[in-house]
């Protein structure tokens, strides 16, 4: 029974919105024959919403403007209208009076919520104390065939904005992203500060003279990360290609060519599972400096990543969930073993394959067969200690066999020079001393392919062209890997980031 009203109300609902959509192409259809073109080719816009409201001035309050927008609401009264217009900055109320814009007015009864529309007219205050647009023309510009979901937003004479009847279905929101955009503002400021962020982490590695470039997204070899990679095939060649899951090693040999220090915003793409924090293609920002260690660029991202929370937020605290997260330096700095040990009381330090696969078993710790020491010690990592770290925090001095492509530790056999990132429970950023020994190198790729060997599926592959461009001398690196995805989930708050991608991956629509 409750499966047959949950039908009866869904097709209601097709019913009203095919009501809905008919009525509006009857309008549209009346447009056309009073002879109006419902999508004219452009409108010249001078101004906009919030800058008319926050320059608004008692002693020139009538002042020209032209504004262009989406319509939100309509309050129709007989020989008058109101509704708010909607920009790419916010919103405004304009004002049409039959007496002022003359037989367009019943032009003005077509027009519906979700249309966009042009306006001219003169800036006033009505009675209520609302800064609003007085037209004496306006302009269809694009006839909505479809309703948009009408969110309303009441604000307070402190400024607290309160939304009713939210568009806030999560699957909706990412599949019509189109209109999650449209009616919901706060999702457009996400990706204003995404676009803040990109442009500060440019500008702060530009002013240090370092040179943005572009590598490969398709590659004959891919490398550079732990991962499965997407295949496909190009047809002219004959060849399979990856799509790449690092630019790393292109990188690394325009370092080999002579550039002192290379940067690049790259999507990359990992044939993974899909979870709150991981999306098979994402945005990552690779840079590598020669002649630096890993120790340089620690500081370096301490830098970094407290100027992007000045310029993206104005504080060096910001509410992250339910954590405050305070990216003043210096960071906290702690070895792979050390933070291990402190979470779980179990050191890893020179224990065998065996002893450390026992260890796991007593954490509970699940691990495949196939898996060598480093993948088992990240396993114990992931599980048991990632999740706790909120403050930034650098891990730093990790296993030689959880990185293929790092140092040696200039004083601790068996460890590499590395360090991540991690804050709110989140890996931020990766980065290296990069190994340029073309020798330990090789030797590092065959025993990653012994673990391929074993059915590590995620092991990395030898790659001769890198190889052979090691030989001809690379100097002394530090590279650095951050995710900008998970660098804006902190900053604007969002706890997946299918809330910081525009079109995140979805399953087929049914």
């Amino acid at each position: 029974m409750d499966e047959q009203k949950q039908d009866q109300t869904i097709q209601e609902h097709f019913d009203e919105l095919n009501e809905l959509m008919r009525r509006r192409r009857e309008e549209l259809d009346t447009l056309q024959k009073l002879g109006i073109n419902p999508y004219p080719y452009n409108f010249n816009v001078t101004d906009f919403s919030t800058n008319i409201i926050n320059n608004y001035s008692e002693t020139d309050p009538q002042h020209d403007v032209a504004i262009a927008g989406r319509i939100m609401s309509i309050r129709r009264m007989g020989k008058a209208s109101f509704c708010h217009v909607q920009d790419a900055q916010g919103r405004i109320q304009c004002y049409l009076r039959k007496d002022d814009v003359g037989d367009s007015y019943e032009t003005f009864k077509l027009l519906d919520i979700g249309d966009i529309i042009g306006v001219e007219g003169y800036v006033f205050k009505t009675k209520m104390g609302e800064i609003s647009v007085h037209a004496r023309k306006f302009e269809i510009l694009s006839k909505s065939l479809r309703p948009l979901p009408i969110v309303k937003e009441k604000t307070d004479e402190a400024g607290n904005k309160t939304i009713f009847d939210p568009f806030s279905d999560k699957e909706l929101r990412y599949r019509q992203r189109y209109v999650d955009l449209a009616v919901n503002s706060q999702v457009r400021d996400v990706f204003v500060k995404r676009a803040l962020i990109l442009r500060s982490i440019r500008k702060f590695l530009d002013d240090r003279g370092y040179l943005e470039v572009e590598t490969p997204i398709l590659q004959p070899m891919y490398g550079g990360a732990f991962a499965r990679p997407f295949t496909t095939h190009h047809n002219a060649l004959d060849i399979d290609l990856y799509l790449r899951i690092a630019d790393e090693l292109y990188l690394k040999r325009l370092i080999v060519g002579g550039y002192d220090g290379v940067y690049e915003f790259a999507k990359d793409f990992r044939n993974e599972g899909m979870d709150r924090s991981h999306n098979p293609e994402f945005t990552m920002m690779e840079l590598y400096v020669a002649y630096k260690d890993y120790i340089w660029m620690m500081n370096l991202v301490e830098e970094m990543v407290s100027k992007i929370a000045l310029a993206v937020n104005g504080t060096m605290k910001w509410k992250v969930g339910d954590n405050e997260i305070d990216f003043t330096p210096p960071w906290k700095r702690i070895s792979m073993y050390d933070v291990i040990k402190e979470y779980t009381g179990k050191d890893l330090r020179n224990k065998s394959e065996e002893e450390i696969r026992a260890i796991a078993k007593e954490l509970h710790v699940e691990v495949d067969p196939g898996m060598g020491r480093g993948s088992i010690i990240d396993e114990i990592f992931s599980e048991k200690v990632e999740s706790k770290l909120i403050q930034p925090t650098f891990i730093t001095d990790y296993p030689v066999e959880m990185s293929p492509l790092a140092k040696k530790h200039r004083s601790e056999p068996g460890l590499v020079e590395r360090f991540e990132v991690m804050v709110n429970g989140h890996e931020l950023c990766n980065a290296f001393s990069e190994l340029n020994d073309p020798i330990d190198q090789r030797q590092r790729f065959e025993e990653q392919m012994k673990l391929r060997a074993r059915g590590d599926e995620e092991a990395q592959v030898l790659d001769e062209d890198y190889l052979r461009a090691l030989e001809y001398g690379m100097p002394p690196t530090a590279g650095l890997g951050i995710g900008i995805d998970r660098l804006t989930m902190l900053f604007t708050n969002q706890d997946s980031i299918r809330d910081v991608l525009f079109f995140p991956q979805m399953k087929p629509e049914r």
